[in-house]
C-alpha cells in the first residue's frame, strides 16, 4: 500500500522492520567503481533519477545514522512497466532473455552477498527526500501518548 485516492498511507507498527514506505517511488540500482552492485535506492516518483558520476546522499528508511554519499559509475532503473493502458507496453523477455538477464545481474553481485556463511547484507537505502517524506508522515499519523 502506497497510497489511497492518491493520497501516501503508511503502516506504523512497534516493529520497525513492518512500516510500509508511503508514496508512489522509483528504484536504482548504483553501481561502483569495480563493476559490482553497491545497493538499490529507493526514491520518490517525482524525484530526478541519480545521475553517473554525480553524488547523492543515501540513507537507511528508520536509522538516522546510517546514511552514505555515493558517486555510481553506473545507474540502471529497476522498475519497468509492462502493462498499462490495457495492453502490454514492452516487448515481453522469452525464458531464455529473462534466465539470461539473472545471470548477468548475479554476476555483478559481490561474492561477500553471495557467500552462504555470514552474507554480507545487501544494502537498500532511500533518498533524502524520501527519508524526510517518511518520517515526517510517520509523526504525523503516530499515537501520542498521554501521561497523567
Amino acid at each position: 500500500l502506497v497510497a489511497v485516492s492518491g493520497e501516501p498511507k503508511i503502516k506504523l507498527s512497534q516493529e520497525v522492520a513492518k512500516i510500509t514506505l508511503p508514496g508512489r517511488k522509483r528504484s536504482y540500482r548504483l553501481f561502483g567503481k569495480s563493476g559490482f552492485h553497491i545497493l538499490d535506492l529507493m526514491m520518490l516518483d517525482d524525484e530526478p533519477p541519480p545521475q553517473v558520476n554525480q553524488s547523492i546522499l543515501c540513507r537507511h528508511p528508520f536509522e538516522e545514522s546510517k546514511r552514505a554519499i555515493v558517486v555510481p559509475t553506473r545507474v540502471e532503473p529497476l522498475h519497468v512497466q509492462f502493462w498499462g493502458e490495457n495492453r502490454i507496453l514492452v516487448d515481453l523477455p522469452t525464458l531464455e532473455g529473462a534466465r539470461e538477464r539473472v545471470k548477468q545481474s548475479l554476476s555483478h553481485v559481490r561474492q561477500d552477498h553471495k557467500r552462504y556463511l555470514n552474507p554480507t547484507p545487501y544494502k537498500v537505502s532511500v533518498s533524502e527526500k524520501l527519508y524526510t517524506f517518511l518520517h515526517s508522515l510517520w509523526l504525523q499519523n503516530a499515537p501520542i501518548g498521554q501521561l497523567e
